[in-house]
């Protein structure tokens, strides 16, 4: 998901969050400052970029999705 660049340092660390309410962390990260990363071979867990680029993901600790 993150190829090298040359000249620039890779992620070093990776953190997963579990939540349950998965949409609204997603927002509330946004409104602090993290970035989507789309991710459509996951549909349990959304990857975001946080302000300096590290990624991070939310995953939903539930047995299955909400149905919307």
């Amino acid at each position: 998901m993150w190829p090298p660049v040359p000249g620039e340092q890779r992620p070093m660390m990776h953190f997963d969050f579990q939540v349950g309410d998965l949409e609204a962390a997603v927002a509330e990260a946004v409104e602090r400052g993290a970035t989507p990363v789309p991710d459509p071979l996951h549909p349990h867990v959304r990857t975001l970029l946080d302000p300096a680029g590290h990624p991070f993901c939310l995953c939903y600790d539930g047995e299955r999705m909400p149905v919307a």
